[in-house]
């Protein structure tokens, strides 16, 4: 028994120690493990709170278009200013105010508008917002509705559209008016068509005819429009003057309607037995082949007087050349920029730009053709000085010399 005893008396004191050293272990670590616990769970919780939903929902028909449009706002989450938990912004639509809402677009975080687009005009729609946070979750805000797109009869942001409109119309009217009264117009002389006559006249006292060239372009082309006019002026002069008028097309269109441009002007000056169809003839459509055939026919028949009206390209010099090599009084027009400096080397007149557009109106003295030109010159001055005033304006206005000003809007619409 006293070895027993003596046995266990010498365990005793052992497990005492280990025991006192075990309970100091847990009594440093215990704590580190509870605050670790409790940073986790803080985590835990504050990743699992939802984020604010937007506020001040609000929708309204896109103002100014054709319908179909709805605008529609919001005030950012409360959320929104910190990163990183708000990703963006969904909108739903749907055509009751409780059920069937769908996804119709999204827009990043910060946005505060969408422009809802594709929509039936006439019909109540509603709207929901929702936060979308990093996970995909959605925060709705409440429903508004209902609002209905509808087209505008009138675009407010086109309002100096409107105006200029107005002012061009009245100009144009009023000169026409007063021309058909018989009230005398001004306009510029132009030293190439005030040469016209003398030119024809020429061309008659040689007995030789005159060729007009009304370019490669098609009949759609502004300045070939511009070049028939002419050409039916001149077909005035010639058949007063009996003197042959020769004119190649590249363009079968543009050859039929000049055929009948020729032969009105004959009957108009008397002398409908006078015109030839065969001097208004189709070429051809290839240009080079086109400018070949031209040269010949200059080459050959030496006309005294050449036109040359209408849209031109790189032909334009090689024609200009062969016509000053067989002594030709030239006179040319064209609104190409880039032919404008061969035709005013080679030929001994040249329309720029608009005046060939009034060569018409100067040549006819037409009432409307001058009211035309007239009006158009009006509201061009009218368009300067409205520039220079609003130029000024804004000038004034940033440097601080006045607070505001009345022309800038107007002409910051559209």
């Amino acid at each position: 028994m006293l070895g027993d005893r003596g046995r266990s008396g010498g365990i005793g004191p052992m497990a005492g120690f280990v025991a006192l050293s075990v309970a100091v272990a847990a009594l440093f670590l215990c704590p580190v493990a509870v605050f670790a616990q409790e940073e986790t769970e803080t985590v835990a919780l504050e990743t699992l709170l939802p984020i604010a939903p937007p506020t001040g929902l609000m929708a309204v028909d896109t103002p100014n278009d054709r319908g179909s449009s709805i605008d529609v706002t919001w005030e950012l989450s409360a959320d929104d200013d910190n990163d990183g938990i708000v990703a963006g912004y969904e909108v739903f639509r749907s055509a009751h105010p409780e059920t069937g809402f769908v996804f119709v677009g999204r827009v990043p975080h910060g946005e505060t508008e969408y422009r809802d687009s594709g929509i039936d005009n006439s019909e109540p729609t509603y709207y929901r917002v929702a936060a979308l946070d990093t996970d995909e979750s959605l925060f709705f805000s409440g429903t508004f509705g209902p609002v209905e797109a509808f087209s505008q009869w009138f675009n407010r942001s086109r309002l100096n559209v409107m105006v200029a409109v107005i002012i061009f119309v009245v100009s144009i009217v009023y000169f026409v008016t007063a021309a058909k009264s018989g009230k005398e117009l001004f306009i510029r002389r132009l030293a190439g068509l005030d040469e016209m006559d003398n030119a024809v006249g020429r061309a008659t006292e040689m007995g030789k005819p005159i060729l007009f060239i009304s370019g490669l372009s098609s009949v759609s082309d502004v300045a070939t429009i511009a070049a028939i006019n002419i050409l039916g002026e001149v077909a005035k002069k010639t058949a007063e003057y009996n003197t042959k008028l020769i004119v190649p097309c590249a363009d079968p269109i543009v050859m039929a309607v000049e055929q009948e441009v020729v032969k009105e002007a004959y009957a108009k000056a008397g002398r409908p037995d006078a015109y030839n169809e065969d001097d208004v003839f189709y070429l051809t459509r290839s240009q080079f082949a086109y400018v070949a055939g031209v040269n010949g026919i200059m080459v050959r028949q030496r006309p005294a007087t050449i036109l040359y009206m209408g849209m031109f390209y790189a032909e334009s010099l090689v024609l200009a050349e062969t016509g000053s090599s067989i002594g030709a009084i030239q006179i040319a027009g064209t609104d190409a920029v880039t032919q404008l400096p061969f035709f005013i080397t080679s030929c001994d007149y040249t329309l720029i730009g608009e005046e060939l557009y009034a060569a018409s109106a100067y040549l006819s003295r037409e009432p409307i053709l001058l009211g035309g030109l007239k009006g158009q010159d009006m509201f061009k001055l009218i368009a300067a000085a409205v520039l220079v005033v609003g130029v000024i304006a804004a000038t004034l206005t940033a440097t601080g010399v006045i607070e505001s000003n009345f022309v800038l809007p107007l002409l910051a619409t559209g």
